[in-house]
């Protein structure tokens, strides 16, 4: 008898798509270490270094031997305790340290909170456009991401009617994220506090990404759904981390905060997963937690600079329509206005076939659509020198005039 020919890689990793977003950014900076002057709107990361301060107590964490060893796989006592100390400061309400987790990044943030509450089956209502591992993470954890799309006419905010419609007896969990990534969407607290008295009412579990509190622009607020719901505070899991804040995506440092329960378990997976985050990115975490905001402002003013450029520059592109983005450093264009022209010899009806367009033609690199949810916009960053953004969307302007 044969043997039985059996799947080289598990079904379950298999059917993990690759970071859209990472993978754009890829292929940006291959191009340009080719030579190629390429531009690119693809990845998510502000383009300031680090502040010195935080640089600086780093450099003294490495020469510390006591950095040289294993902390406890939740965080280091220090940081958890000025993650609680930041959260009252910025969200205006208290947590324990005890109910921190402290993780290698947001993106595991994302994971362990959908794996300590999601049984196989279990569904996730996801408000789309989405970031591209929210559902990911869900059906690694063996959840059913339920997408709830708003598009342009509702500047892509989702309503509790719309929630409403798509729940059904097997929604176990909500994902809110506001500032949004990818559309720069900001929930009033009016809204946010709707959603958040919607899932109290059906036994809801909300997961909040809150990584973007601090840029928010125009007269848009970051409003924590549990400051303004603090009934949520035994159903919710709160997402965060240092990266896009304080400039410092590269250093992994992210955390979740819930109940003791749901810390417990996500602490025990990390433990079998990664254990402790690198103590010498704790410590630069604790440095730029425990100082104060003003190279936040600096950084958001400059974004808040582009932002309007590059809006002004998109919104002159005749079949482009683009809301406001109000917080985080993306914006995000309908091109459905666009799709079927022929541009330069090539029709196009997708804006996943516009974007290698752009591409290919003039050196431009964004994400489509289709990596946030339905085909027909693009997620553009304005989180680069204000020169390349005005010689990039120029190039995209020249291109589809």
């Amino acid at each position: 008898m044969s043997p039985v020919t059996k799947p080289r890689v598990s079904a379950r990793l298999a059917a993990i798509a690759e970071s859209a977003t990472l993978a754009v950014d890829a292929k940006a900076k291959a191009l340009k270490a080719a030579g190629r002057p390429v531009i690119g709107f693809g990845a998510g990361e502000p383009d300031f270094p680090t502040p010195d301060y935080i640089v600086e107590a780093a450099v003294a964490a490495a020469k510390d031997p006591a950095n040289h060893r294993y902390t406890p796989a939740k965080g280091m006592p220090a940081l958890r305790e000025a993650i609680a100390a930041k959260t009252l400061r910025d969200s205006g309400y208290e947590v324990s340290p005890d109910n921190v987790l402290v993780t290698n990044g947001g993106k595991q943030a994302v994971y362990e909170a959908f794996a300590a509450v999601l049984d196989p089956g279990d569904e996730v209502l996801l408000p789309a456009p989405y970031w591209t591992t929210y559902p990911e993470a869900i059906k690694l954890a063996g959840g059913v991401p339920v997408e709830v799309f708003a598009g342009v006419d509702q500047e892509y905010l989702v309503t509790v009617d719309q929630l409403e419609a798509a729940r059904t007896p097997q929604t176990k969990a909500l994902l809110f994220c506001s500032p949004s990534n990818p559309t720069g969407a900001v929930y009033s607290p009016e809204q946010t506090e709707a959603i958040g008295r919607w899932a109290v009412e059906h036994g809801i579990w909300v997961i909040t990404d809150e990584i973007y509190e601090h840029l928010v622009y125009d007269d848009a607020v970051f409003t924590p759904i549990q400051k303004v719901v603090p009934d949520l505070v035994d159903t919710s899991i709160v997402l965060n981390g240092v990266a896009k804040t304080y400039a410092m995506t590269g250093w992994r440092v992210g955390w979740l905060i819930g109940p003791s329960d749901v810390v417990k378990a996500a602490t025990n997976l990390q433990s079998h997963l990664t254990s402790n985050v690198a103590n010498v990115s704790q410590r630069a975490a604790i440095a730029a937690l425990s100082g104060d905001l003003s190279a936040v402002e600096h950084m958001r003013a400059a974004f808040d600079r582009r932002r309007r450029t590059m809006v002004e520059m998109l919104r002159a592109i005749d079949g482009v329509q683009l809301p406001t983005p109000r917080g985080a450093f993306y914006a995000y264009p309908s091109v459905e206005g666009i799709l079927g022209r022929t541009i330069r010899g090539r029709t196009v009806t997708t804006s996943a076939e516009l974007a290698s367009l752009i591409l290919d033609e003039v050196e431009v690199a964004v994400v489509p659509g289709e990596a946030f949810g339905p085909s027909g916009f693009l997620r553009l960053s304005y989180a680069l020198g204000d020169d390349d953004l005005a010689e990039g969307v120029g190039r995209i302007q020249e291109l589809l005039a």
